[in-house]
């Protein structure tokens, strides 16, 4: 898997690079600025790139939106801060992981995992959607009939996913379509909050 590197600060730029390696990715690009992330990101069409939300001329939350726009890949973004208005813009963005310095080997390798998870799942929404914004907002309903799904049965989150999946496939309807009838069917039975024994169970 071919990555791209976007960090201002080269001793975590030079760290990212060598437990990337070390891991057996691909480093195809190092940029040390926004403007260049995207830039690379054209020029050398990386599977997955890793942005630094601080970074000079152009922050990597834009640099994400931007080279989403051109070209959709699974974006992790690295950081230092945890402010709520940070993550709605990166979510907004189509960032789909976080890595929090300082990091390690242990917390890098899931993330990008989780973030071509995440992004495998908007690429199934992108093919019943008309537009990017479109399958984001489809996004959130899917993310919130997951949540439900793991929490009643138990699942994992990419169990929960192929079981959506697999009921839209069956149904023959949308995702979106399938999500916001198990939210408002799982969602208000969590609302009456049944006793554990009497939860029902869902199909397929």
């Amino acid at each position: 898997m071919r990555v791209l590197i976007a960090e201002d600060e080269t001793l975590i730029r030079l760290d990212l690079r060598g437990l990337l390696e070390s891991a057996g990715f691909d480093v195809c690009a190092e940029a040390r600025d926004g403007e260049e992330a995207v830039a690379l990101a054209r020029e050398t069409e990386p599977d997955v790139a890793l942005l630094d939300v601080k970074m000079p001329r152009l922050d990597g939350i834009e640099a994400a939106r931007r080279i989403l726009e051109e070209r959709a890949i699974p974006i992790v973004m690295v950081t230092a801060y945890g402010e709520r208005e940070l993550v709605s813009r990166a979510v907004e963005a189509g960032v789909f992981g976080y890595l929090v310095k300082p990091f390690r080997e242990t917390d890098l390798l899931p993330a990008i995992a989780t973030a071509t998870a995440r992004y495998e799942e908007l690429r199934s929404l992108r093919d019943e959607a008309d537009s990017l914004a479109e399958a984001l907002a489809a996004r959130k309903a899917i993310e919130r009939a997951k949540g439900l799904l793991m929490q009643r049965e138990g699942l994992a989150e990419d169990e929960a996913f192929a079981r959506l999946r697999k009921a839209s496939q069956i149904s023959g309807r949308p995702l979106k379509v399938v999500a916001e009838a198990l939210i408002a069917t799982l969602g208000s039975a969590q609302d009456r909050d049944p006793p554990s024994g009497s939860r029902p169970r869902v199909h397929p």
